[in-house]
Order: structure tokens, then C-alpha cells, then sequence
């Protein structure tokens, strides 16, 4: 693996598997009564948040105390940026503290690979802008892998507001090294500008009709939060209109279980319930959102354990 965890592009097929498998392992760790590794004693990790997180940063901060790394949260808000201090002057002055990793989440897309070219800390990308996730897609990644026991060839759907999705871009790298057929759904409002021309080099379908992706037998039916607070214009004429057209509701839920019966039901979260998804599907059997929650802490564990104390004995 590389020094950095700055993109999907950064790992290969057998980075990803070494990844999962080592997660594994470390799940384990989360039904142990004394939930504790020695594994990075003596680490110091650093949360750094511009914006704001739940399951990201709270999973990355479990992930290093449970292998015994001292781990510090600072936001944004918290830290003198906001009193006008650069990125490059923040995030120096932090690592000549003695830092041995630092997550961070930024508005901007590459600023993350931004920041590795400044520090000698190892550096993980924990969301940039609208550019990747990938700490998210290996997680999706782990999710789908356990309640469906593969990864090569899964038919995936991915629906909602791809044009500012960081989580879409890290899950079409990662699925896509293992074979995955992938059909992004969104309104033509809310494609990524050169879609077309991505689906068409690397394979994968789009389309603006949800129906019409779930006229297939689907393994995985991803939905994506509309993220609202990047938008300044109208992308939808109002909330029901979309819910109508791209939400999961009850009756595609019943869609899709009768295409397939074994199929799960995705989403990174936050979730605005009864706009992209209803609660039926929100907290049915064929959910795996909890479990995507729980598998982050592994996942982020495996990574901390993988750029930081090397290779060896992970539990």
C-alpha cells in the first residue's frame, strides 16, 4: 500500500482484499468484552473535520482507541482556520506536534492530496469535497461482501444525487475491480458533468428512469442522500416530486424483492427518511445500513492498522 489513503485509484484489487480481510479480524475485536489492541501504541492520530461528520469521524476515532493510538478530533470551527489561518499553515502546524496520521475531511475536492504533499504524516482521505470517499467505499465494500459472499460480478444500483456525491466516484473504483455491473440512477439534473463519457470507457450504464434499473434483478440497491447543502439552485421542481420519481419507496422496495429475494438495500448516510427512502426499506431485512455502520469502525480500523504499524499479526 501507498504511505497515503487519498483515492480508490490508490489501491489495487489485492490492496482492497488485504484491506477486507484484515477487517475482518478486527471486527472481531467489537464483541470482545475489553475492546483494546496494543496494535499502535504510541500513535498519534488526528481527526481533522472542516465539515461536519458523524459516522466518519466518530468510526475513526473508535478505530484508533481501540488499537491504543492517542486520537484528537479538531474541527474547523475549532481550529484558526477560522480565524484565517491557511490549510497549509494549519494542518504544518499540527503535524510538527509529532503526528503519525491525519484524517481529514474538506470541502474542497484534492485537498486532501494537497495536504500529503505538505506533511510527512501519513494522510487519509475522509471526504474531499465532492470528489471521493474511500474509506466509505471500502466499508460498502466489506458490507456487501459479508451478507452476500462476494464481491466479482454483484449488479449494483446506485441512485440519487450523484453529481455531489464523493461516495459514487470511490464505489465505481472499488466495485469495478471486481467485475461489479453498475447502473448509476439520478435525474439529468444531478449527473456529474462527463458521466456519459466515464460510462462508456469503464462499462457502466446510467439512466433517469429507477424503474427502469429495477426491471433487472438487482444484488445491491444503493440509495444517496440528496445533499442539499451544496446546492444553490433548484435541481428539482420540490421534495415530492423527487421522492416520486428516485425515492425507495414501498412499492420498489416490493420491486426489487421480487427480482430478488437475497437483494440488500445500501446507503452511507445520513438518511432523510421518506424523501429518498422510506422506512420500510430504511429498516427491513434486506437493510444493510446498520451493518455498513458497524463495519466502519473495522474497516477504518484496518487502514489505521495497514499505513501505520505495517504488516504482521493484525489481532
Amino acid at each position: 500500500m501507498n504511505r497515503h489513503l487519498l483515492s480508490m485509484a490508490d489501491l489495487s484489487r489485492d490492496d482492497i482484499l488485504t484491506l477486507l480481510d484484515t477487517a475482518v479480524q478486527m471486527h472481531e475485536v467489537q464483541h470482545r468484552e475489553v475492546k483494546k489492541l496494543p496494535t499502535l501504541r504510541g500513535r498519534t492520530v488526528i481527526n481533522l473535520f472542516f465539515e461536519d461528520s458523524t459516522r466518519t469521524r466518530s468510526s475513526f476515532e473508535i478505530a484508533g482507541k481501540w488499537m491504543s493510538a492517542d486520537t484528537i478530533n479538531i474541527s474547523g470551527k475549532g481550529s484558526a482556520t477560522s480565524k484565517g489561518e491557511s490549510l497549509r499553515d494549519t494542518v504544518l502546524t499540527i503535524t510538527a506536534m509529532g503526528v503519525d496520521a491525519l484524517v481529514m475531511r474538506h470541502a474542497a475536492s484534492g485537498a486532501a492530496h494537497q495536504v500529503s504533499q505538505w506533511v510527512d504524516a501519513a494522510v487519509i482521505n475522509a471526504g474531499d469535497g465532492t470528489h471521493e470517499h474511500p474509506s466509505q467505499a471500502l466499508l460498502d465494500a466489506y458490507t456487501m461482501r459479508a451478507r452476500l459472499g462476494r464481491l466479482e460480478g454483484l449488479r449494483v444500483a446506485i441512485v440519487g444525487d450523484l453529481l455531489h456525491s464523493r461516495v459514487v466516484r470511490s464505489n465505481l473504483l472499488c466495485l469495478a475491480q471486481f467485475g461489479a455491473d453498475i447502473t448509476l440512477v439520478a435525474p439529468p439534473t444531478l449527473m456529474p458533468s462527463g458521466i456519459r463519457d466515464w460510462a462508456q470507457r469503464d462499462g457502466f450504464s446510467i439512466t433517469n428512469d429507477l424503474d427502469e434499473a429495477l426491471a433487472q434483478p438487482l444484488d445491491v440497491l444503493m440509495m444517496l442522500r440528496v445533499q442539499r447543502e451544496r446546492m444553490n439552485s433548484g435541481f428539482f421542481p420540490t421534495e415530492r416530486e423527487y421522492t416520486t420519481g428516485y425515492g425507495l419507496t414501498r412499492e420498489r422496495l416490493a420491486t426489487l424483492m421480487r427480482r430478488n429475494e437475497k437483494a440488500v438495500i445500501a446507503h452511507p448516510g445520513p438518511m432523510n427518511r421518506g424523501f429518498e427512502i422510506s422506512p420500510e426499506a430504511a429498516d427491513g431485512a434486506s437493510s444493510i445500513i446498520l451493518d455498513q455502520v458497524s463495519a466502519g469502525v473495522a474497516v477504518r480500523m484496518s487502514i489505521l492498522y495497514h499505513l501505520l504499524a505495517g504488516e504482521g499479526n493484525a489481532a
